[in-house]
């Protein structure tokens, strides 16, 4: 996708309301009033200011996208709009007032936001696996008969229309559980329309899709847009917004600190809007080639065929491909998640043997996994616990475990990986995903690995905090670990990597110095397959 963010810019917290009339730059559609208007929204929780004074304007057939770092105010701003249950009661603003179609409105519940025409799609679909598209449809308001009999032809024929706007050929009789995250997500917006949403909301929506799976969702929009809907776009990825969005409104520790129109605004001012600093940029020089930290030869097993490479000390070694290329198996078959079927590894010249992660970690392996939520942290435990997690003999006493060891080491990831947090004691699903991973980076560093996998190491996390882990990742190749990265997003494998590796369909069909590889280049192998 093309990515020109414009070389003007708005001046830091200038919004509609502060420019003159008629100079605002936003086609508004011959002056039509705001489908959606979120005036002074405040909301406040024990001991933290979420939002203050946060206003938030969405005009028919215009898409506003809302960025920020983790911990700006995003989600709670969209939980005011479809509001959940909380131990206080339902999740509604302090201060403040909502207007919908001109009038105002105080959602109390997700079924009154959905009445009222607003639909919220989340970044993991919210539908039922067992069930078909039709069904998760129209789930709760199935058509009935005169008789009140399931009308189950009408559904499906219903939901057939439905998908057909928005250009798919979803079979309505397809389980959801055997559907990739696009297809799920084109289901969510499937039900958005079945309900007449005339305001949809789409939170990291796509984050977990391909490029070309975007690209499919971006086409939607536009026509979602083009039929009047107004659309909210919340993504960490930016160049996605300068994409998709007519508008952009930055929020910061709760505040709204800027907006602007895309083609007036620039990418290095929204950056120092959301982290309140200009991101420095990192220099990328070639750099002598050091003794090999890991060798690979003829690996194959689950779905992988023949991988071989060397990763040598000190360097960055990136990974990318299509979706379905097979990265994430050729990391699990490294680590032992995954059982070869033959091949030889070697780490710091020493043959390994790795059958389990046990294993992988006794070859001084470490490997943050793509989902860090099902794969990597343990959400119910605290910081120091998942911190700890694969080091527990270490701190094991006759007595019991020796807690304040454990806290110790804690404390020391804690301070060095500036991890935004009360106390040690706080519980891993309480942090933003930017924490989350910062944890689940310390987990790994504090058993000193010599060769370190990330899996998508910055998917998810605010632009601050990318560039904190980017800086991370050069610090540890500057010291000699050696760093197999995956990723999908080509300015990371550019900016970052020393070298880079291309997969397609379970084999490594290119790999070539950054400084000779280009982005079309590296897109061609992609595409081509082993045998283009």
């Amino acid at each position: 996708m093309e990515f020109n963010p414009g070389s003007k810019s708005l001046g830091e917290g200038q919004s509609r309301e502060s420019m003159p009339e008629g100079k605002e730059g936003i086609d508004t559609g011959g002056g039509a009033p705001p489908l959606l208007r979120m005036v002074n929204i405040t909301k406040r929780f024990p001991g933290v200011l979420a939002l203050q004074g946060v206003h938030l304007e969405v005009y028919p057939g215009e898409v506003v996208a809302v960025v920020g770092e983790n911990g700006a105010g995003k989600t709670t701003l969209l939980e005011i709009l479809n509001p959940h249950p909380a131990p206080t009661g339902f999740f509604t603003q302090d201060e403040g007032e909502i207007f919908f179609q001109g009038k105002p409105v105080r959602p109390r519940d997700p079924a009154e936001s959905q009445r009222l025409g607003i639909a919220i799609i989340h970044q993991t679909p919210n539908l039922i696996p067992t069930m078909t598209v039709a069904e998760n449809i129209f789930l709760g308001r199935e058509p009935r008969t005169r008789t009140g009999l399931l009308d189950d032809p009408r559904m499906k024929r219903e939901a057939r229309a439905l998908l057909k706007s928005l250009r798919s050929s979803l079979s309505p009789d397809a389980p959801v559980g055997e559907l990739g995250s696009a297809q799920q997500q084109m289901v969510e917006l499937a039900k958005a329309l079945s309900l007449n949403a005339k305001l949809i909301v789409m939170d990291e929506l796509t984050s977990a899709l391909s490029h070309h799976e975007v690209e499919h969702i971006f086409e939607i929009i536009r026509s979602l847009k083009a039929r009047g809907l107004g659309l909210v776009f919340v993504s960490h990825r930016l160049e996605e917004v300068f994409a998709i969005a007519d508008r952009l409104v930055v929020l910061r520790d709760g505040k709204r600190v800027g907006e602007g129109r895309v083609g007036q605004i620039n990418l290095d001012q929204v950056i120092q809007w959301m982290v309140g600093r200009p991101i420095e940029k990192m220099s990328h020089e070639a750099r002598p080639r050091r003794d090999p930290a890991l060798e690979v030869r003829n690996l194959s097993g689950a779905g992988i065929r023949g991988a071989s490479f060397v990763l040598h000390q000190g360097e960055i070694l990136a990974v990318t491909g299509l979706v379905g290329a097979g990265r994430t198996r050729l990391a699990d078959l490294l680590f032992g998640v995954q059982k070869a079927e033959e091949g030889d590894i070697r780490v710091h010249g020493s043959a390994v043997t790795i059958r389990t992660p046990g294993d992988a970690i006794a070859a001084h392996m470490g490997y943050v996994p793509e989902d860090r939520h099902a794969r990597g942290l343990v959400l119910s435990m605290n910081i120091t616990e998942n911190i700890t997690l694969p080091q527990l003999p270490r701190f094991r006493k006759w007595t019991g475990l020796d807690r304040r060891g454990e806290d110790a080491l804690a404390q020391t990831f804690m301070a060095k990986m500036k991890i935004a947090t009360p106390d040690l004691d706080q519980k891993v699903m309480a942090l933003s995903g930017g924490n989350q991973q910062k944890v689940l980076l310390s987990r790994w560093l504090s058993l000193k690995p010599k060769v370190l996998i990330l899996d998508e190491p910055t998917k998810g996390v605010d632009v601050g905090t990318k560039a904190e882990i980017h800086r991370l990742l050069r610090g540890l190749a500057d010291e000699g670990m050696g760093i197999l990265m995956i990723s999908s997003e080509l300015p990371e494998v550019f900016q970052l990597s020393d070298r880079i590796l291309v997969m397609a369909e379970g084999r490594i069909v290119a790999d070539m110095p950054v400084q000779e590889a280009t982005p079309e280049g590296v897109m061609t192998y992609a595409t081509a397959g082993p045998g283009g």
